[in-house]
């Protein structure tokens, strides 16, 4: 079973400058959302980061407020959050494929997201994933959008002035 699969997690990323992030959840099941958002928290705050949260209906409207909230030049990052629980109708498929689609389609776009968007079969599957103490699925999302930022603040620097760091004037670092 692939929970019990060893699995290998990259160090969270170093910033010269702060990375700014926008958690957007959808509530739709509150506690699963909160244990979410207080993953994805604590880590932005360990790599230093600060972040705004923003509430939407359900999973379908993440990637829109995402998408808007990019118009603005206010984020570094996003981190995508909320739960879809398998119910007696094929609109569970509907949601997790229609959701994680358009998350990667802005992700293509140069957009840094982290999707902790959970997809699970009961509820019990959800709480264990979301609790920040188990599975951390919100920290994890916020992690992946921590390596999008640094991977791009790094790419952009080496393209400015040639020494690979976030701000464009120091040394590299790993």
């Amino acid at each position: 079973m692939a929970g019990h699969e060893r699995q290998s997690v990259l160090p969270l990323p170093r910033f010269n400058r702060p990375a700014r992030l926008l958690i957007v959840v959808a509530p739709y099941y509150r506690e699963i959302a909160d244990d979410l958002v207080a993953g994805a928290r604590a880590g932005i705050r360990a790599a230093g980061g600060t972040c705004e949260v923003a509430e939407v209906p359900g999973a379908l409207e993440i990637p829109t407020a995402i998408a808007l909230a990019a118009n603005q030049p206010r984020f570094d990052g996003y981190v995508a959050l909320g739960c879809v629980i398998r119910g007696e109708t094929t609109h569970y498929e509907t949601v997790c494929n229609d959701s994680s689609r358009a998350l990667q389609l802005l992700g293509l776009r140069g957009l840094c997201i982290g999707n902790g968007i959970l997809t699970v079969e009961n509820r019990a599957q959800a709480e264990a994933r979301a609790d920040p103490d188990g599975l951390n699925k919100g920290g994890g999302a916020a992690a992946a959008a921590l390596h999008l930022i640094a991977l791009r603040r790094r790419w952009e620097a080496v393209a400015g002035d040639g020494d690979g760091d976030d701000d464009g004037d120091g040394p590299a670092h790993p």
